[in-house]
């Protein structure tokens, strides 16, 4: 059936045949919307996701304010290599160091009041009265102010002599950073040398982060960085694994398919492992 607008084709506006003479067009473009709206939720933004925090340092006893991640609005969506959680919309490693901005003390949240006053004093003497720190002031962490923070920590675990698994964890955490880092720049044109530097140094503290493991393995007791004996074991075989050091590996592999406290899933995780070695090695 023709609309009542046909026959506009001779004067030249036959673009207008089947058009609805009693639309509102305003109205049209709302319902366009509300509908894309309905089928496409809103895309989740990190500033939605973190909030201000008061801390009090106990280095120098000053209040700050520090962001952290609202734990209960961030979404998992699994776990990648070398047990790093991804959550959706946010880099969550990089709300995980505690930084006092009075005094330059740093640590992960879950060391950060952990300190002897001995620990306190070689801070105030090797960081406190040195560091230049940077001043930022943007709504979220950005991925260099992030790495920043985490090798003030770093600096800082190897100032007050923290134990071994502390500063493996340090580095275990930073090197999630890094990999967050390069997948926020694959998408990005012109930074190819930029992700090559990353991954360098992701790599280096992946090593790092392993060695120390291995050591705090035989010297602290578990949990070891808030990780079972199972669960770190996993986590160094997966990392000896990558870097092709296989007798380690091996040990590790053995030590989770003997352990009589370990779930079936780990279990299988360290077959599948050993499988991805077992290819590895005749590839």
């Amino acid at each position: 059936m023709a609309g009542i607008l046909s026959g506009l084709e001779s004067l030249g506006l036959g673009a207008l045949n089947g058009a609805d003479v009693l639309a509102d067009e305003e109205e049209k473009k709302k319902a366009a919307a509300a509908r894309a709206a309905a089928v496409e939720p809103p895309k989740v933004q990190e500033k939605d996701l973190i909030y201000d925090k008061a801390y009090t340092c106990k280095v120098c006893h000053k209040s700050f304010n520090a962001k952290v991640m609202k734990s209960g609005k961030s979404k998992l969506l699994g776990v990648s290599f070398a047990l790093r959680p991804r959550y959706e919309g946010i880099a969550a490693e990089k709300y995980d160091v505690l930084l006092c901005p009075h005094c330059g003390y740093a640590a992960l949240t879950k060391y950060f009041d952990v300190l002897l006053d001995a620990q306190a004093k070689l801070i105030k003497e090797n960081i406190s009265k040195n560091v230049i720190l940077t001043e930022y002031k943007d709504e979220t962490y950005g991925f260099e102010q992030a790495l920043e923070r985490y090798k003030l920590a770093l600096a800082n675990a190897v100032v007050k002599k923290g134990k071994i698994s502390e500063r493996s964890f340090i580095c275990l955490k930073t090197a999630w950073l890094l990999s967050s880092y390069c997948e926020s720049l694959q998408e990005e044109e012109g930074q190819e040398e930029k992700i090559r530097s990353l991954k360098a140094q992701e790599e280096e503290y992946f090593h790092t982060a392993m060695d120390g493991f291995v050591d705090a393995r035989q010297k602290e007791t578990p949990p070891i960085a808030g990780m079972d004996g199972v669960t770190l074991d996993y986590l160094i075989a997966e990392l000896a694994v990558h870097f092709k050091e296989y007798d380690l590996a091996s040990r590790m592999i053995q030590s989770i398919l003997t352990a009589t406290g370990a779930n079936a899933r780990i279990k299988d995780k360290a077959r599948d492992l050993k499988d991805t070695m077992q290819a590895q090695k005749k590839a």
